[in-house]
């Protein structure tokens, strides 16, 4: 069998992650029973959402423990299967985590069409985050035509996808990212009609010029702050999706909110998004995402590092805001 390399979770982070909080291990790739599936990874995707999994605080999902391997999604290739709906060469998607192989069950796999988009796509903004983004906005935010929707880490994996779906149901797009590089892609190539850029000190003030008629939905992707500034700008029932809150993470304290007062003023709509409350409704999110990328109406970028060895180091700098677009490593 080849050879695994696999990073397990070596310590709680109190704080900030550091790369000792990871172990690399070595060893024999599975091989695989009855009704499993053998794949090897070609991508693995990182997510703000692995950082609350190394957390022992309670949470949607089961956290990782001291040992396991690294939660994650990736794709890659079928090498060996004892599944009936699966066959070596088949290209799919897998919650095999930070690994160069996986061996699962054959139910945990997804099958993907790569004929037509790249297959790191299906990690993107035709996977999960894609996926978030168009059951987010569309059934809690719930825009109309001419209302201002606002969404913050704009260039990010789902951020990109929220406010392109905004512009394509009419509404004025406004996002917020972390300097001119990526405000300049929000507005020039995704087709915002402004970003703000929060690392310029200015946020309320930026945010009140680039949205004169107050803000109807807030898809927020960061918590914190953020949360805070936007709540001054709500207008009257406003919707907000919470989606993340990568911005307190390495809070030793919780950010407490000064503005929750405008969700009674204003009667704002605040809920939690977790993607998985969708499972049922996937293949219509799928078809719609597809539709759009093939038509060129759905922009998307991805920030690559290569290697098994450098994956701690790609999600640090995820939880940093250094990543541009949707951040994956390269397995092969």
């Amino acid at each position: 069998m080849p050879q695994n390399k696999a990073w397990t979770l070596a310590s709680f982070p109190a704080t900030a992650v550091r790369e000792d909080d990871f172990k690399l291990i070595e060893s024999p790739a599975a091989a695989p029973r009855e009704g499993e599936v053998l794949v090897k990874n070609l991508w693995l995707s990182l997510d703000p959402y692995m950082r609350g999994r190394i957390s022992q605080q309670k949470s949607y999902a089961k956290g990782v423990e001291i040992g396991e391997v690294m939660t994650g999604e990736t794709a890659g290739e079928v090498l060996q299967s004892k599944h009936a709906k699966f066959a070596p060469g088949d290209k799919v998607t897998t919650p095999s985590g930070w690994q160069l192989y996986g061996c699962l069950k054959g139910e945990l796999l997804t099958k993907v069409d790569v004929t037509r988009v790249p297959l790191s796509y299906f990690l993107g903004c035709l996977g999960m985050p894609g996926r978030t983004a168009y059951f987010g906005l569309r059934d809690i935010g719930a825009p109309k035509a001419g209302e201002t929707v606002v969404v913050s880490a704009a260039s990010g994996a789902v951020g990109s996808v929220v406010g392109q779906l905004a512009r394509a149901a009419a509404c004025r797009a406004v996002g917020i990212a972390g300097g001119r590089a990526k405000c300049d892609y929000v507005v020039q190539e995704l087709g915002f009609d402004a970003c703000i850029d929060y690392k310029a000190g200015n946020l309320h003030r930026d945010l009140k010029e680039a949205c004169p008629k107050g803000v109807d939905v807030y898809f927020d992707n960061v918590g914190g702050e953020t949360l805070d500034t936007l709540l001054r700008l709500m207008n009257t029932y406003s919707r907000i999706v919470v989606c993340g809150r990568i911005s307190t993470f390495d809070q030793a304290e919780p950010y407490g909110l000064k503005n929750s007062g405008s969700i009674l003023v204003n009667r704002i709509k605040v809920q939690g998004m977790i993607v998985f409350d969708w499972l049922e409704r996937y293949p219509e999110a799928n078809k719609a995402l597809l539709d759009l990328v093939i038509a060129g109406k759905l922009r998307y970028r991805e920030s690559v590092i290569e290697g098994i060895e450098n994956a701690p180091k790609g999600f640090i700098g995820l939880l940093k805001g250094e990543n541009f677009g949707k951040q994956l490593v390269k397995l092969a």
